[in-house]
């Protein structure tokens, strides 16, 4: 069996690197473009959501940001945990164990200003940050 993802796009929200579990752990979504166009001439894009810990949560803090096109590699996994409302919740995201650089310059101290929204338009991105949720199980 394999479990294996490997990606590359633009951060879609702010990184903040927290501590679960005594390490250090960072939650964030790639805006990923689909390889075709829509009717409109757009791509569509999905925001994927990620989790890095230890050495790839540090990394990740101190040189990527909202809107910096990154490259990351590693497994799938699914989760449940119950929301403040008492509602039990769903998430398929990417444990992320490796991280690249893509080539892009840097701007800004890391920040790149711009991007895509859910349907594709330049602008800054909009996609799900589950950072506010302390439940993460730390990767065995």
């Amino acid at each position: 069996m394999l479990n294996r993802v490997i990606l590359m796009g633009r951060i879609a929200n702010d990184i903040e690197v927290r501590q679960g579990g005594g390490q250090p752990v960072v939650s964030f979504s790639i805006a990923v473009e689909r390889s075709y166009t829509d009717q409109n001439g757009q791509r569509p894009v999905d925001f994927i959501d990620c989790v890095a810990w230890r050495q790839q949560a540090e990394f990740i803090g101190k040189y990527f940001g909202k809107g910096r096109m990154i490259a990351v590699e590693g497994e799938l996994r699914k989760r449940d945990f119950t929301d403040k409302n008492g509602n039990k919740r769903y998430v398929t995201e990417v444990y992320v164990d490796k991280v690249s650089f893509t080539g892009e310059p840097k701007q800004d101290g890391g920040n790149y200003q711009g991007g895509y929204n859910n349907n594709g338009y330049n602008n800054n991105y909009g996609g799900n940050n589950y950072s506010n949720q302390n439940n993460y199980q730390q990767p065995q």
